[in-house]
């Protein structure tokens, strides 16, 4: 993992790779270790395909702020030249690990000039149909954001200010909320055959 030190710096690696990840993480904090080490047990996973990088928000100032990052950790992902997700909270090294292989997945098999829909998933890490809606997304190779709401309160408002619901799983595919796990209208939505 690379660690840079100015948004000039992200700029020209958003602009020299097709997908890009960037560990926003302040030095000290629990939660950003944690971050941090799950990520680092990834080095050396497909470097050619995976490009990561972090920035420590107490030294680079210039980045956060522009993307509307007001905690980390947050993992955010570029693709084609554009910002295109953000993960908050520290997760596990399988979590990492999943979302690494999806996009590499996606680079691999993406078919040209159709975009995937951007997808949020609002989960716990205790939720049992969390769970199996993770797994029916990653059998059907479709890329989402994980947000613990358990670890993440700005995350929850956000999800109750969606939805006006507090359970999960919740699912926003392009703003439209799913709470609970409906296969039908999530596969309707993302077009799943």
């Amino acid at each position: 993992m690379e660690h840079i030190h100015s948004s000039e710096a992200l700029d020209a690696a958003v602009k020299q790779h097709s997908r890009l990840f960037l560990l926003l993480y302040r030095r000290g904090s629990e939660l950003s270790q944690c971050a941090l080490d799950a990520i680092e047990q990834l080095s050396g996973m497909a470097e050619d395909k995976l490009h990561m990088l972090a920035a420590d928000v107490d030294s680079v100032r210039d980045i956060h702020p522009v993307y509307g990052i007001t905690s980390v950790p947050a993992l955010l992902l570029f693709e084609n030249g554009e910002f295109v997700n953000v993960v908050k909270g520290c997760h596990d090294k399988a979590f990492y690990q999943a979302l690494a292989e999806n996009t590499l997945y996606q680079l691999l098999a993406a078919s040209p000039g159709k975009k995937q829909k951007q997808v949020l998933v609002y989960s716990t890490p205790s939720c049992s149909w969390c769970n199996t809606l993770k797994g029916f997304l990653r059998k059907h190779h479709v890329t989402y954001t994980e947000i613990d709401v358990s670890r993440d309160e700005e995350a929850a408002r956000e999800m109750v200010r969606k939805s006006g619901q507090q359970g999960v799983p919740q699912t926003d595919i392009e703003g439209t909320v799913i709470v609970g796990f409906d296969q039908k209208r999530i596969k309707e939505l993302l077009e799943i055959q």
